[in-house]
């Protein structure tokens, strides 16, 4: 049996595989070699110093090309589809890209998958052009409900077209620190820290304002008067794999500043490291305002057996279960009931145990790689290709 060719053509932005990229290449190089044995895969990216201008990332094909000029970048993509030929070509998270694939490719059949809903904006890309590449697109997949509501409000007769696949965790890469081996590595992590006796609620993502941090910083003085041993732990960066520091984060300093011994800043960490630092806390929080499409963090948080405190917001809400993996808080009075929620947490150790073990168990029954794979190849299988 002939396995479907499947070209997957990321923005470009950053190389495959790379511990610094973004959340669109983690979703492709988590998710595509899931589907490999079923699929002959293909991935276009950006190309990186220690990489190879070609290769093979676990089982699918890696075919890269620089990607600072992004017009040169899909010209060069262009040139290797039209010798692959693929049955399908999948756009990873920018439309724009469809209308230049389809303006020299007419029959190919097109598929969008949608991670955020930053470039289907006004600021990235007109109405007309929107709309004429989801007419062009055979296939819409977006990462949450939240995300599917959003491509269907500003583009209504587009909803025919449009799936949801959710991103999901490893959970080997992601253990709970709830089994004898997690609980080990947590012991010797926190104790390399310092963190004995400290109650550690982390926050781990980009440090911009969307991501609510400085509301955490905000109610940190309440939260030490009322439960002294806290320690709130930020790790990351502006930007993804650099130091480079913005106003914003400047801020966050300022305000940090004054309780040294009550918070922690971590520059950004490669993806590599990410399990280390949530294995060792306590108390994961996302304070993100609503464009948060899904949130990779929530469930890699909820796969080391953290209870999640995230905002009523975007995907987020269809991930925690309120009251049972975590608290899902208001964001019109986000910082009051951040604090009163934290400090519930902090104060009940059994409650954290509750949460965290619904936390890992609903990951495994939902949010796992072999999960989004899966749901993927129900798409495909719809789409004419049984066999799959």
């Amino acid at each position: 049996m002939t396995r479907p060719r499947i070209a997957f053509v990321t923005p470009g932005a950053f190389p495959l595989p790379s511990p610094n990229g973004g959340s669109v290449e983690r979703v492709v190089e988590k998710l595509v070699p899931r589907l490999v044995p079923t699929i002959d895969a293909t991935i276009y990216g950006r190309s990186g110093r220690s990489l190879a201008r070609s290769g093979m990332l676990n089982g699918a094909r890696c075919i890269r090309y620089p990607g600072a000029d992004k017009r040169k970048y899909m010209a060069h993509v262009q040139s290797s589809l039209m010798r692959l030929e693929p049955d399908i070509i999948e756009v990873e998270n920018r439309p724009i890209y469809v209308l230049r694939l389809k303006k020299r490719r007419p029959r190919s059949r097109v598929w969008l998958h949608l991670h955020s809903s930053t470039f289907i904006s006004g600021k990235a890309i007109t109405r007309r052009h929107l709309e004429r590449s989801f007419a062009l697109a055979e296939r819409i997949i977006v990462n949450s409900e939240f995300l599917r509501d959003d491509v269907i409000r500003r583009v209504p007769w587009a909803a025919c077209k449009v799936s949801v696949v959710y991103p999901g965790v490893d959970l080997a890469r992601f253990p709970s620190q709830h089994t004898p081996e997690g609980a080990a590595r947590r012991h010797a992590l926190r104790a390399a820290r310092g963190w004995e006796g400290r109650s550690v609620v982390m926050f781990l993502g980009r440090l911009i304002p969307i991501k609510g941090v400085h509301h955490l910083l905000r109610i940190l003085p309440r939260l030490i008067e009322q439960h002294p041993s806290v320690l709130l732990v930020i790790v990351g960066g502006a930007f993804y794999g650099s130091s480079r520091t913005t106003a914003y984060t400047r801020m966050l300093q300022r305000l940090g500043a004054k309780y040294r011994n009550h918070v922690k800043f971590v520059p950004y960490v490669p993806h590599t490291e990410v399990s280390d630092w949530f294995i060792a806390a306590d108390i994961a929080v996302v304070p993100s305002a609503n464009r948060e499409a899904f949130g990779l963090v929530n469930v890699e948080a909820m796969s080391s057996g953290l209870p999640v405190v995230a905002t009523r917001a975007g995907g987020m809400k269809e991930i925690i279960e309120d009251g049972v993996t975590g608290f899902l808080v208001s964001p019109e009075f986000v910082e009051y009931e951040l604090e009163q929620r934290l400090l519930e947490l902090l104060r009940s150790e059994d409650l954290r145990l509750f949460m965290g073990l619904k936390s890992r168990e609903r990951v495994e029954n939902a949010f796992t790689w072999e999960h989004s794979a899966q749901r993927w190849l129900a798409l495909l299988r719809e789409s004419g290709f049984e066999q799959v």
